[in-house]
């Protein structure tokens, strides 16, 4: 039957409806809606979809799938239109999109479609979405507050959040927050800390390089509509390594920086902080308008550098930048990659005199892998797998026991307050 014809003769009756240029053109997304609403479902036109969804018939709607492809970018305001009227009347948006730019997407997104589903679909992914709650879940009754002031975490951990910044291109800085997450992981056997590790390199981050894992559709919509975040929406956009590091890798598209901002970062960060016991972050060579946010979540910031211009330059440039606004240049611990050893005391003496000469300390110092931290990248393994007696597995090992014993020794007296 037409899905035109079943919208004239029996309009009451439709729960669903894809709206499209060309519904003939998504051939899957056909056999999906037959999968999901039977025959009360109909389809139109970007055209016939403003009139529809303005007219009382639509009121029995429970979703629109709306399909676009890259011809239809040209048209985005008509686009732009149809999920307006659809908000309107309170009808779920579920955005089918075949080769349309990240760009595009997060616009609509923006605009209000609740749920992103690329094109060709995946198996029982518009049920999914379908069944999928319009609305962000209702507001939390107000956690009691712990005897210290601070409510709460919904989650029931409050983690600390350590992002990882790289002072020129090579330093390192993704090596060592790949590798500090995964020594977190599975550091304590007994207490089998939850770590998570965010890539926040929205463009060119590699931490799913460094762990062979696939980059997903999943990460963009996550990032794209954080309103209604939760664990369990953060957990559906996360992939495990070895079932004890839980990871959101980079969008598998190229995406500007300004995909998301501050306030999405903060909801992505304290949803992570509050299901995690560590969030490691692997920063963009880039200072994006959210880093801000990133700064005042952490409780502990890491930043390699080399001992070259390059890192020098890019790091006195970073602490103007952060005490010109105000912002919390004393919490990030710099560390020198490819350090020299002990018997170098020409290369010690020149550590010392970069420190001295940009007014910094330098609290840690990596020492050089040498081929196996690049042959454990190109494995997608961490050093720890595939060359434990490294010597820089083990610098870094020895830092993540460190910043697990601070953060033992920092909770203990918490709890005893809790339970006192």
């Amino acid at each position: 039957m037409g899905r035109n014809v079943a919208l004239l003769i029996e309009p009451q009756s439709l729960v669903a409806c894809t709206i499209s240029r060309n519904v003939q053109e998504f051939d899957l997304l056909i056999e999906d809606m037959q999968n999901v609403a039977g025959d009360r479902w109909g389809d139109l036109t970007f055209a016939e979809a403003a009139t529809f969804l303005a007219q009382p018939d639509s009121d029995t709607l429970d979703f629109v799938a709306l399909a676009i492809d890259r011809q239809d970018e040209g048209s985005i305001d008509q686009v732009r239109a149809v999920i307006a009227a659809a908000r309107a009347k309170g009808i779920q948006v579920i955005l089918v999109a075949e080769d349309v730019s990240p760009t595009i997407l997060h616009q609509l997104l923006r605009e209000g479609a609740d749920a992103f589903v690329p094109y060709p679909l995946p198996e029982g992914e518009l049920q999914r979405a379908a069944n999928r709650p319009r609305s962000p879940a209702p507001a939390r009754a107000a956690e009691p507050a712990a005897p210290g002031g601070t409510p709460a975490a919904p989650g029931g951990h409050s983690g600390v959040v350590i992002p990882v910044y790289s002072m020129s291109g090579g330093a390192g800085g993704t090596t060592l927050a790949v590798n500090l997450a995964w020594e977190l992981a599975t550091l304590d056997k007994e207490l089998s800390a939850r770590v998570c590790l965010i890539d926040l390199g929205l463009q060119f981050g590699s931490v799913a390089t460094l762990l062979d894992l696939p980059r997903r559709e999943a990460v963009l919509e996550l990032l794209s509509n954080t309103e209604g975040m939760d664990g369990e929406v953060l957990a559906g956009a996360l992939q495990t390594y070895n079932d004890k590091l839980h990871v959101l890798t980079a969008p598998l598209d190229l995406v500007p920086l300004d995909l998301i901002d501050s306030k999405d970062v903060e909801r992505l960060l304290e949803t992570a902080r509050v299901n995690f016991d560590y969030v490691v972050i692997d920063m963009p060579p880039a200072m994006a308008d959210w880093g801000e946010a990133v700064l005042s979540a952490a409780h502990l910031c890491f930043a390699v550098l080399g001992l070259d211009m390059r890192s020098a330059q890019n790091t006195l440039r970073l602490k103007r930048a952060l005490t010109s606004e105000g912002l919390p240049f004393q919490k990030i611990r710099f560390a020198v990659n490819r350090a020299p050893g002990f018997t170098d005391l020409q290369g010690r003496a020149r550590v010392k005199r970069m420190a001295e000469s940009l007014g910094i300390s330098i609290d840690l110092q990596l020492p050089e892998g040498g081929r196996a931290v690049a042959e454990s990248a190109d494995q997608g393994v961490p050093l720890a797998e595939a060359a434990p007696k490294n010597a820089l597995r083990r610098e870094i090992a020895k830092l993540a026991k460190q910043v697990h014993e601070v953060n033992l020794a920092d909770a203990a007296p918490q709890k005893a307050r809790a339970h006192a």
